[in-house]
């Protein structure tokens, strides 16, 4: 029978990773296990497998196949057996022999035959019967039949056990059980032992399941058929004493479980036998029942004695047991069955094997008890029993529900049963089966605890184990420990004192610690428990302290005269209580029972100007009873905080009234409305609470209200009227003269009517825009005629007193007239422009047919075709997307996709008339087809010719062949930018060439873009998908962008297309190459036959001469070219190869890879224009153009050509020459005593310059302080744009990489499995970077490698700052020991040198420790003189004139970037538009114009900077959009529109040189309106490519290394100054050289006016910033003070008493380490851009600060540069600052170890990025394993790191983050 599949068994197993052995065509038939060694033995199909207790195969031997048959006895020779044939050989049998190390394996061949082979290796054969007798057949001789069997030790030898089925015809003979030798002469025989011995074997064809043994007996589980030949099967166990080697002992009953018919497998264990049953060989349905030992013996005995006593007969007198015929006694006897009363239950499962295999019987357990091995036919598996350790925690492991694990609870782990010392006493080990829910704190007593006293809280632990008498548990508050006392269930602990409890949280009123009752150091069960300050409760809500504190979750009260809130205790003697309302048994209390003001008595709505009385309720006044008291009323204006003094009125003992002085109100600004908060305080600081919010509302009738009409309008409640007195004005009433009040508002004024035009049938919308239209719907309902005609007005629409919109009368074609609206009792108003009635009618079409796909450009021709506003067109049932502007005589539209061909008819809807041109229909044709495009191929520079054949193919409007490139960065990065096809085109003007061109390194890249989208516009650079019916549409950011490169193609016939290969950079991959016409798109290899499109690299090819490309290559005539190269015929053939000498072609003859050959002209050609006076050989290969040097014919060979003369005149040259020298020496000493001279005079210059400039400079600085108190006040709306605290660290420690630049995710992690292993490993690094010494052996071990860059030095300190953030006491002790150990180094060498630079790990560290302790204080105190020198830096900048190409600028402190030029400008103020419909749209529901300051000579993009600085001036700079993603709409009039850019059609080219469009070059004028809008494209503008450059977030480029372009030079205000090198050559006078020198030296007197008057406008920004770092007024940061201190202690320990030393030191560590960081990087702080002019200055002021940290003395002489100059007078001062600053911190006091170490465990909470901290674990595990070997030594060779096993712990580890084998 086929082996039970013991799933029942299994169900016990955890389900864990398993280790297996399997092999591919081998079935496993047994399994066993030697239990002294642990080897396993596995018997198969033809071999023998010895195996490690890891399941590592140790040797094999092969068993077969042999030549055999089951119907032969076995032989020698095949004679003997003529039907024998090769056999598989099954093992049937397989036991170990202990005593002899023997392995007993029976086969199915030779009858079952045995053989004995050494247990330490199978391959050795020990014995083997060569001519077996009968007596020797020992197993079954069919694979199907069943043999089992038992290795039985008695005293001096083994006997084998074995029972079998029937088997074949040979085996009639052998009977069903046998006692066997195991050693002797003739092993394996049964003569002279036992042998159960039956009459017929047939009638007792036993199926055994099982042979097992106990102490005593040996058991055997089989099925058959009944005694006395009954035909039913019944399940059976037959015992047999194992001393008895006759059987006399043996005894069999039946067994029954429930009716589940037969047994299939069984298992002893626990003195029981279990059973697994089922009724059929399917399984569906089974059963597990459970028969003791114990009582099976008894019924076997019982049965026996009844064989041999009473002839089997009962005490009733019935048969219960009978003697079968045979040599050996057999009793049956019919017992009762035994079953388990209880319900089955499955623990665990788990899949062995693959699905569906049987599982065998041979279940072993290893003899630790911890694996269990499984076997299968296909594999052995090794699995462990249970994984207890795998779960953490009490929670998780009785989750688990493994039912051999559980929680031990004083060892804090999960554990089996027997692993926990005290698993027998009661609550000591928790078993899910038992115990669902872990020990925890059931209740607190109290529930929280008040900070500042020291109490008990009592604990309530149910089931809480014992201890002894010697053992304690004790209670955690955080760290803070305390012994607890047991009293049954409950557990005492004592808090800890105040100044144990750490502070409270920022904006939070109490603490919350854990709480762990503990063991040792082992958390029996935790809880959170707070402790909360009353004190700060009121802090919280500043309007009602009183309400706060009474109402909190804590037990506060309220002491209303102090005001304060206490707990516990009450009030000072005298003074009563307003009690909490957790008080239950006090009947006044909570916040109903706080002095308070309720609500306002006077009107809320206060007009500003007016002197108003306010006044207010005041509740329970009672707590004030008998004290006197001043009142105050306290108004929040913006701005300021306005105190009223107040009178009280009692109305009652509990109640009153507040009077607040009169008072007149004003707003700062020009609001309609601002509602002010307001309060009362009983003195002047002892405020009463707020029941709810009140404030007043403050309002001016003049705002919002323009004209008459509007201020009539006005809500009556706020009393506005239109007062005609002085200049008109909506005014509070009361402030209006009586005699001035207009109670008539005037004549309506119409400003505008649109449209001007529109259809005789009427219906059309016209909006009316003025003053005084109407009060009320009312005035205006019958009140406006157009040209004659009433005109029903939309009261929707109509808003008061500004617009009417109305829709038209019919009336004649041609009726004209002007617009008129009369409002009652008023003359009517009229309008200047008229309207006229006209007649639009439609002509015709062009073209009159088109694709069904659509995209078709459709021109309509008409007359008076701009008729009314909103003009719409169909061609048919679908829309034709109309392109703007709509002209007189034409609309151009473009179609829809139509389902099916045919005719449609135009139609045009102005507004709601329709005009059908019904004798000109547009014909929808068939969808055009490809069958054939070749070539296929092309190189990357594009340009090939390629020939596109179809059907239909004129019909297509605009064919393009495009390229989807995969990587847009990349083509970014290579300039590549996107051209409209369809600009904005106007009525007057032609249609642009949609095609365009940029030049690339070899070749020409047309980029071109998508057919037009539904918007009537191209966008070539967004992305686009195809919708249902193949339209376009744009997609969202979310997606990747490919960029779109296309040619235009032409139209050759209505079966030809010609097109050339678009172009595409070398970093860009081609994804897509496709045909796009119009609306369809078609893949190239669709229509090409299967054959995709392939881009070939550009053809590289040598220059003709060998000296280089500006040496002529010498020809002789009549010789062919020949031109090396590579991959010159990849893309291209020979006959499409065009080669040119100057004018003149060169015919290409050859074209192979790498060799082209020409025949060039006999004659020499002439140059081209422009190439020299040697014509160029040029080869073009489709648009790549590769030139390779000029080419000279030779003549005949003559005589040499260098002329006597010419020698005479080289020589006379020379002479002059040594002379010249000579003089010019003599000359130069004369000239160096000069410019000394000069140069004296020029320091005594500066000060008579700065004189002079003086005046100017405080011009300069009043208006640079008018804009910094503009800023001051947006400011206080919008606040300093400082970056939030992670984004700041990340800057700082890993500068230059514009963020972290840690990968995100862990690195190879892979599934889920292996991702925790390795989260497991870098958890356990953390922890082990807690241990001081490992870290310390760490950064020496790293330092000490000489491939350990400095860069990695500083990279690893990163992350070890991040890694230790959130503890960063221990990294600052570590600092401080590294600290002394560099300190120790630099003594012994040049101790002034520590700390210069950042060289070491810990110069690093200290970085970043400033960075991370200075925060605070640059947001408080530093941040804003700093942010404000930056603005005022940047203000300064931008009113002069700044190059946008070169970067220079006229005001400037960095001579460097001075623009030296005069250039004129004039400044203007533009009013740029935000709201609807423009960019950015504002909240308001009106479009707000702002004023932005500008120059006439600043480029576009320049303004467009200045334009978002004005609207986004409250926005960080990371959220604002790009410059380059807007366009400047310059809007003139009604319907004038202008698009402004860098660079257009109308830029100015002469001489190469192109000019950049400015302000002066549209003319626009002061006062213009401009507005950003979306980008319609991303055009070629020269600083749009540069942005897209790739520059770090925050910083700009001047446009130098994009000055050229198609060989055009750009230039802004100045052309850049490099000259052709041929100029430089020629210009070698000595006179020339001089003059430039003194040039360069030269500081002209304007020059350094504009410097010096730069200077001193900035100067007070500059001491400004200089005193918040060095000025001590505030308290000193507690780390400067701590970093100082130990400096000191540094030098004194070395004994280093030079204080200069100890000054370089300081400012090595801080000022330059940090300050100067953080004065040349503002966008390390603040989100902001930085421009390279302001980078310029503030490199300046920082080198001012550097100076003047120096302890040497500041001079300046001859060679200082002017930056220094600047500076020369201020630095000394800027020194004493200094030297003040080290002295004060020097005398104050020192700063404490707890204060430190409190500031530091408030800062290490700042960093909160989990994510960060892993991946910063991971990158240092990287840099470790780089080193892992020297690591690993360095720990290995200190004893003390030995004893922490620090070594083995890394390498556990290596083991767990990236599989690394170790030796443990």
């Amino acid at each position: 029978m086929a082996p039970w599949p013991l799933l029942l068994f299994l169900l016990l197993l955890p389900l864990t990773r398993n280790q297996r052995f399997s092999l591919p065509n081998i079935s496993f038939n047994h399994l066993v296990l030697a239990p002294d060694q642990g080897t396993l033995y596995v018997g198969a199909v033809n071999h023998l497998f010895q195996l490690s207790p890891e399941l590592k195969m140790e040797a094999v031997a092969v068993t077969g196949p042999v030549i055999d048959s089951p119907d032969c006895l076995p032989f020698h020779d095949l004679a003997e057996c003529p039907q024998a044939q090769l056999t598989d050989n099954a093992n049937q049998l397989l036991l170990v022999s202990s005593r002899a190390q023997e392995l007993v394996a029976c086969g199915q061949v030779r009858q079952g035959v045995c053989e004995k082979r050494r247990l330490g290796d199978v391959t050795q054969v020990l014995y083997q019967a060569e001519d077996p007798g009968d007596g020797q057949f020992v197993a079954a001789n069919t694979p199907g039949v069943t043999t089992v069997g038992l290795v039985v030790p008695l005293a001096g030898r083994d006997l084998l056990l074995v029972a079998r089925g029937l088997a074949g015809k040979l085996s009639a003979g052998v009977p069903p059980l046998t006692v066997r030798q195991l050693a002797g002469p003739q092993p394996f025989s049964s003569e002279g032992l036992g042998r159960l011995v039956v009459g017929d074997f047939s009638d007792y064809n036993n199926s055994y399941v099982g042979a097992f043994s106990d102490a005593h007996s040996a058991y055997f589980v089989f099925r058959r058929r009944g005694a006395r030949a009954q035909a039913e099967y019944r399940s059976y166990i037959a015992r047999v004493c194992l001393g008895d080697v006759n059987l006399y002992s043996y005894v069999e009953v039946p067994l029954a479980c429930h009716g589940q018919g037969l047994i299939q497998a069984a298992f002893l264990a626990l003195d029981t036998l279990l059973g697994a049953f089922s009724a059929g060989t399917s399984q569906a349905q089974a059963a597990l029942c459970a028969f003791p030992l114990a009582d099976l013996d008894k019924s076997m005995e019982q049965a026996r004695r009844l064989c041999y006593t009473t002839g089997g007969q009962g005490s009733s007198g019935m048969e219960e047991a009978t003697v079968e015929y045979g040599v050996t006694s057999r009793c049956v006897t019919l017992p009762p069955v035994f079953l388990n009363s209880s319900q089955g239950q499955i623990y665990h499962s788990q899949q062995v094997g693959p699905p569906g295999s049987a599982i065998s019987p041979d279940l072993l357990v290893d003899s630790s008890g911890d694996h269990l091995y499984v076997l299968t036919a296909q594999q052995v598996d090794r699995v462990l029993v249970a994984a207890c350790h795998q779960f953490l925690n009490c929670t998780t492991c009785l989750q688990a529900r493994d039912p051999l694990c559980g929680w031990c609870i004083l060892q804090g782990r999960c554990t089996r049963r027997g692993e926990c010392e005290r698993a027998t006493q009661p609550n000591q080990w928790l078993w899910s089966y038992e115990n669902n829910y872990c020990l925890h704190i059931q209740s607190l007593l109290p529930a929280q605890h008040p900070r500042q006293e020291q109490g008990q809280i009592t604990l309530s632990v149910p089931r809480l184990p014992t201890l002894a008498m010697d053992e304690y548990f004790h209670c955690a508050f955080g760290d803070y420990d305390s012994l607890a006392q047991v009293e049954g269930r409950h557990v005492v602990c004592v808090t800890p004192p105040g100044d144990q409890v750490p502070p409270n949280p920022l904006g939070s009123d109490h603490v919350t610690l854990p709480l762990a009752l503990m063991f040792e150091d082992v958390v029996v069960a935790a809880t959170a428990f707070s402790f909360y300050d009353c004190s700060a409760v009121q802090a919280l809500e500043v309007a009602a302290p009183c309400r706060t504190c009474v109402s909190s979750l804590w037990r506060c009260h309220w002491c209303p005269q102090s005001s304060h809130c206490v707990y516990g205790e009450h009030c000072p003697e005298g003074e009563k209580t307003v009690y909490s309302a957790q008080e239950v048994d006090i009947q006044v209390r909570g916040p109903g029972a706080c002095p308070q003001v309720e609500d306002l008595a006077s009107p809320q709505l206060v007009p500003v100007g007016w002197e108003s009385h306010l006044a207010l309720h005041i509740q329970n006044l009672h707590y004030f009873q008998g004290l006197p008291a001043l009142y105050y009323c306290w108004l929040e204006l913006p701005g300021k905080l306005q105190k009223l003094p107040a009178s009280l009125e009692e109305t009652s003992r509990d109640s009153g009234l507040i009077h607040c002085q009169a008072q007149q109100f004003y707003l700062p600004m020009s609001q309609r409305e601002l509602p002010v908060p307001i309060y009362v305080t009983r003195g002047e600081s002892q405020r009463l609470d707020n029941a709810h919010d009140l404030h007043v509302i403050l309002y001016d009738c003049a705002v919002g209200h323009p004209d008459c009409s509007h201020c009539q309008a006005a809500n009556g409640s706020l009393s506005c009227l239109w007062c005609g007195d002085g200049q008109p004005s909506c005014r509070y009433g009361p402030l209006c003269p009586p005699d001035a009040v207009e109670q008539l508002c005037p004549t309506p004024i119409i400003d505008m009517i649109e449209p001007l035009t529109g259809p005789p049938e009427g219906g059309l919308a016209i909006t009316i825009l003025g003053s005084n239209l109407g009060q009320a719907f009312n005035d205006v309902q019958n009140a406006v005629t157009v040209a004659g005609r009433p005109c029903n007005p939309d009261s929707s629409l109509y808003r008061i007193s500004a617009r009417i919109v109305c829709l038209t009368s019919p009336a004649p074609n041609g009726t004209s007239g002007p617009v008129q609206v009369a409002i009652k009792n008023r003359p009517p108003s009229v309008s200047i422009q008229h309207f006229i009635y006209q007649d639009p009618v439609l002509l015709s079409l062009s073209p009159q047919w088109g694709p069904q796909s659509g995209g078709t450009q459709l021109t309509i021709h008409g007359q008076h075709l701009q008729t009314g506003g909103n003009i719409t067109a169909f061609v048919g049932d679908q829309p034709c997307l109309i392109q703007e502007p709509v002209c007189p005589e034409a609309i151009i539209c473009q179609t829809m996709p139509q389902a099916e061909p045919g005719e449609a008819v135009v139609l045009v809807v102005f507004g709601h008339v329709e005009r059908k041109l019904l004798t000109i229909p547009f014909r929808y044709t068939a969808n055009p087809q490809l069958v054939a495009a070749e070539p296929t191929v092309s190189f990357r520079g594009g340009g090939r010719l390629i020939r596109v054949r179809g059907i239909g193919l004129d019909v297509v409007w605009q064919p393009l062949l495009s390229v989807w490139l995969e990587d847009e960065d990349q083509v970014k990065a290579l300039g590549v930018q996107g051209q409209v096809v369809n600009p904005r085109r106007s009525c007057s003007a032609p249609a642009a060439d949609p095609q365009a061109c940029i030049q690339l390194e070899s070749g020409l890249l047309q980029v071109s873009t998508l057919p037009p989208l539904a918007e009537n516009r191209v966008i070539p650079r967004e992305c686009l998908v195809r919708g249902q019916g193949g339209s376009p549409r744009p997609l969202t950011d979310l997606h990747p962008c490919p960029l779109q490169c296309s040619t235009l193609c032409s139209v050759n016939s209505s079966s030809l297309l010609l097109c050339h290969s678009p172009a595409v950079p070398d970093g860009a991959l081609p994804k897509r190459v496709f045909f796009a016409l119009d609306n369809m798109q078609v893949d190239f290899a669709s229509a090409s036959g299967g054959q995709g499109f392939l881009y070939q690299p550009n053809p590289r090819l040598v220059p003709l001469s060998h000296e280089g490309l500006a040496h002529p290559y010498r020809l002789k005539p009549g010789h062919v070219l020949d031109v090396e190269g590579e991959g010159l015929n990849l893309g291209i053939s020979k006959e499409e190869v065009r080669v040119h000498i100057g004018d003149g072609e060169c015919l290409v003859k050859t074209l192979t890879l790498t060799h082209l050959y020409c025949e060039p002209p006999l004659q020499a050609p002439q140059p081209t224009n422009g190439s020299g006076t040697l014509p160029q050989f040029v080869v073009q290969m489709g648009n790549v153009r590769l030139a390779l040097g000029p080419v000279q014919y030779e003549a005949d060979p003559k005589m040499s050509t260098f002329p006597v003369e010419a020698q005479v005149g080289l020589g006379l040259g020379a002479t002059v020459l040594i002379a010249a020298v000579l003089l010019l020496t003599l000359m130069y000493r004369h000239k160096s005593k000069q410019a000394l001279r000069d140069y004296q005079k020029v320091l005594v210059q500066l000060e008579n310059l700065e004189t002079g400039v003086g005046d100017q400079c405080r011009k300069e600085f009043t208006d640079l302080m008018t804009e910094m108190t503009d800023l001051t006040s947006d400011l206080e709306a919008s606040g300093i744009p400082f970056l939030d605290y992670r984004t700041y660290a990340e800057r700082a420690f890993f500068p230059g990489h514009g963020g972290c630049p840690l990968k995100p995710g862990l690195e190879g992690s892979g599934e889920e499995g292996r991702r925790a292993t390795v989260y497991q490993g870098l958890t356990q690094l953390s922890n082990l970077l807690n241990s001081k010494l490992f870290l310390l052996t760490l950064i020496h071990t790293l330092e000490e490698q000489p491939s350990f860059s400095q860069r990695d030095r500083c990279h690893v300190a990163s992350l070890l700052s991040l890694a230790l953030h959130s503890k960063l006491e221990y990294l600052t002790d570590i600092m401080r020991t590294l600290l002394g150990d560099l300190a120790a180094h630099y003594v012994h060498k040049n101790p002034k040198l520590m700390l210069r630079r950042t060289e070491t790990m810990v110069e690093k560290l200290l970085t970043n420790w400033l960075s991370i302790c200075l925060y605070a204080f640059l947001k408080e105190v530093a941040g804003e003189p700093l942010y404000m020198l930056f603005r005022a830096i940047k203000y300064q900048v931008d009113k002069g004139p700044v190059d946008a190409v070169t970067g220079k600028a006229k005001r400037t402190l960095n001579d460097s970037h001075l623009l030296r030029e005069d250039v004129e400008f004039r400044p203007l103020t533009l009013m740029a538009l935000a709201g609807p419909g423009t960019y950015p749209a504002a909240g308001s529901s009106e479009v707000q114009r702002m004023p932005v300051r500008v120059l006439d000579t600043d480029t576009i993009t320049q303004v467009k900077e200045k334009v978002l600085d004005q609207v986004y001036k409250g926005t960080p700079f990371s959220q604002r959009p790009s410059v380059h993603s807007l366009d400047l709409e310059w809007r003139s009039g009604l319907a004038g529109h202008l698009t402004l850019s860098d660079e257009d059609l109308t830029s100015v080219t002469q001489n190469h040189w192109k000019r950049l469009n400015t302000l002066q070059h549209y003319k626009v004028p002061d006062g213009a309106t401009v507005v950003l809008i979306p980008q319609l494209h991303n055009g070629g503008t020269v600083s749009q490519r540069l942005g897209q450059t790739g520059c770090p977030s925050g910083e700009s480029t001047p446009m130098m290394e994009d000055g050229e372009e198609g060989g055009v030079r750009l230039w802004h205000l100045v052309k850049a100054t490099e000259e052709p090198e041929g100029a430089k050559v020629r210009r070698s006078s000595l006179r020339e050289r001089e003059r430039e020198r003194a040039r360069a030296k030269a500081i002209p007197e304007i020059y350094l006016t504009r410097l010096l008057s730069m200077k001193g406008t900035l100067q007070k920004f500059v001491d400004d910033t200089f005193q918040a770092i060095l000025s001590v007024n505030r308290p000193v940061p507690i780390a400067v003070k701590y970093l100082f201190d130990f400096l000191d202690e540094l030098a004194e320990k070395h004994g280093i008493e030079d204080p200069e030393t100890l000054h370089i030191w300081k400012t090595n560590s801080l000022l330059l380490r940090f300050w100067v960081n953080a004065l040349k990087n503002p966008q390390l702080v603040f989100d902001v851009r930085v421009s390279d002019n302001e980078d310029a200055i503030l490199a300046v002021i920082a080198q001012t600060f550097i100076d003047s940290c120096v302890v040497s003395e500041h001079k300046v002489g001859r060679d200082s540069p002017v930056n220094k100059l600047l500076y020369a007078r201020e630095i000394p001062c800027y020194k004493q600052m200094v030297e003040k600053y080290y002295a004060d911190i020097h005398q104050s006091s020192p700063a404490s170890y707890q204060e430190m170490n409190s500031t530091l465990a408030e800062l290490s909470g700042n960093y909160t990025s989990a994510p960060h901290c892993l991946e910063a674990l991971q990158e240092l595990y990287n840099n470790i394993h780089r080193y892992y070997d020297q690591i690993i030594s360095a720990l290995e060779e200190d004893p003390v790191a030995q004893k922490m096993q620090l070594a083995c712990r890394l390498q556990q580890i290596a083991a767990l983050v990236e599989n690394k084998v170790t030796d443990l």
